[in-house]
């Protein structure tokens, strides 16, 4: 088996327990799985930004993390995929989730596979995802998956038959950040259509005079 992938989840979660963690966790366990279809395994890492957001606040200040903000920072630059899920205020990421990424070195995401998803109340912030978290990740030159996944408080409950269509969701997210992390080609592009070698016109007017 290949060497495992370095799967780290950065979860903005700030209750405990946290839908937040809970979507990530999910998010992982997706790409573990399609990893291991993939002859892959996975060493899954979690990053709890709430445990760190004082950190933040004085490496923010001062330019320099404490030693556990160091740590979580050093856990997200080695990862060779990240799941990113923050919970969704006022239509954006939250200001411990930008923070973080704030003091993260502008080259620590660069080509890193990433997969992005949130949570929130309803699903009206759900397009929060593209024109929010998506552009934060371009900006730092990560390979975001092409599938983002949101959950509003309404797609756990099984009673609103919303809960398969997340369950879908989460696995087509998990396999294509299981694509990118073990290193898959993507499909190849159909062949061109191959075309009857073109006669230059000269060539066909001088036919025309010797018939």
């Amino acid at each position: 088996m290949a060497q495992p992938v370095k799967l780290v989840v950065v979860s903005a979660g700030l209750g405990k327990p946290s839908s937040t963690r809970m979507l990530g966790d999910r998010l992982a366990e997706a790409t573990g799985r399609q990893l291991l279809d993939r002859g892959v395994e996975a060493d899954v890492h979690t990053v709890e930004l709430r445990d760190v957001a004082v950190d933040i606040a004085h490496n923010l200040v001062t330019g320099f993390p404490p030693p556990g903000l160091r740590a979580a920072i050093e856990t997200v630059t080695r990862a060779d995929a990240l799941i990113a899920v923050t919970p969704i205020f006022t239509a954006s990421y939250s200001g411990l989730f930008k923070s973080f990424f704030d003091v993260l070195d502008n080259s620590a995401l660069t080509g890193k596979p990433v997969l992005i998803a949130a949570t929130g109340g309803t699903a009206r912030h759900s397009l929060a995802l593209e024109h929010a978290l998506r552009p934060l990740f371009a900006y730092l030159r990560a390979t975001v998956t092409p599938t983002s996944v949101y959950a509003a408080t309404g797609d756990w409950g099984a009673s609103a038959g919303a809960g398969d269509d997340l369950a879908a969701r989460i696995a087509r997210a998990g396999g294509e950040l299981a694509d990118l992390a073990a290193g898959l080609p993507r499909a190849a592009a159909a062949p061109a259509a191959e075309f009857e070698e073109v006669v230059p016109f000269a060539e066909q007017l001088a036919a025309l005079r010797r018939g």
